[in-house]
């Protein structure tokens, strides 16, 4: 919806006024705004307009007017530039990723970041089986009914598992069973690996029975491990500072939102949406789907290994905040991230 320049200047002032200060804006307080140079009366018949269409509304009988998740969003998408961090302030940020190299603590690493920047919730999708590409698997024999499998992918991260197995394996089937298994796979997705693993052994060739389909079993048991335990999760950090975020303060509204983080779900669900954007997207209040998130903002951005896209990273806070900082933050957190990852992958 376009509003004339007046009314966009008004609106604009309004909610920056309120995100400073916290309390609801007269028309005595923008009048005397530099960047407006009108009356109060004028004020007050731009802001009934703007109440009118919806964009702003009155918490309670005063003069004063907040802005509602529609006026936030004509404001993120129309008014709002992300700031330009300085270069000192690059480098500082930088540099927390720099004695960094396992994936896995990178991206633990880049919450905590987050986190420590907004004085919000900082949080990080990991990687899920459908962009996660395999590079390798090994196998090493742990006793007559145990084998260790160290799973690696392409983004430089490596699980290990200790499986049951119901007979013993020399070291030199395990190593022809991983060298098969590395040759056919590589490069493919969990996904496609999980589902092609099904159909090899269920076609019981001739290779894949000298190889010993027990051993093929135990690969495929990693993967499905995989998916069910770490790939697409969530790591989460300072979600505890909410607690501290007076337009959280309501016991019902942190109670639906610790419920959020527990479960995870949720944000996975709306986080996952933002994989299929480009660049920063901003979920404001209702927006996001989720009653729980009603009273927040959420700002995510991908993150990439080499050029592809293979999780999210974000800011959980108030829809009260300082949209250019925090956006500024979640932007140079993914393209950081995503260097270190790269680097990490080289290595």
């Amino acid at each position: 919806m376009n509003l004339d320049n007046r009314a966009e200047n008004v609106l604009k002032n309004l909610v920056e006024t309120y995100i400073e200060q916290g309390q609801p804006v007269g028309s005595r307080t923008l009048s005397k705004l530099p960047a407006l140079g009108v009356s109060s009366a004028t004020v007050r018949n731009v802001m009934s307009d703007l109440e009118e269409l919806g964009f702003i509304t009155a918490p309670h009988t005063s003069a004063g007017r907040i802005p509602t998740a529609l006026g936030y969003r004509l404001f993120v998408d129309s008014m709002v530039r992300s700031s330009t961090l300085t270069t000192g302030s690059v480098r500082e940020l930088a540099r927390k990723f720099d004695d960094e190299t396992d994936p896995e603590t990178l991206l633990a690493h880049a919450s905590d970041v987050l986190a420590e920047l907004t004085h919000f919730a900082g949080v990080v999708v990991l990687p899920n089986q459908s962009v996660t590409r395999f590079r390798q698997i090994e196998f090493m024999p742990l006793s007559k009914s145990r084998l260790l499998a160290i799973l690696i992918t392409e983004d430089g991260r490596v699980q290990n598992r200790v499986l049951p197995v119901s007979q013993e394996f020399a070291e030199a089937e395990l190593t022809e069973a991983a060298n098969f298994f590395n040759r056919r796979y590589v490069g493919s997705t969990l996904d496609d690996v999980r589902r092609q693993l099904i159909a090899d052994m269920q076609n019981d060739n001739d290779e894949m029975h000298r190889l010993n389909q027990a051993a093929m079993l135990a690969a495929s048991r990693v993967i499905t491990e995989e998916e069910s335990g770490g790939g697409g999760d969530v790591v989460l950090s300072g979600e505890q500072q909410l607690l501290e975020v007076p337009d959280l303060c309501q016991i019902e509204t942190l109670q639906k939102l610790f419920d959020a983080f527990k479960t995870k779900r949720d944000l996975l669900n709306l986080l996952d949406r933002s994989m299929k954007a480009e660049g920063i997207s901003v979920f404001i209040g209702e927006e996001s789907g989720f009653s729980a998130l009603g009273e927040c903002s959420v700002i995510a951005s991908p993150y990439e290994v080499e050029g592809k896209i293979i999780g999210t990273l974000g800011v959980i806070g108030p829809t009260r905040m300082a949209y250019d900082e925090v956006i500024s933050v979640v932007d140079i957190t993914a393209k950081l991230l995503s260097n270190s990852l790269s680097n990490s992958q080289r290595t």
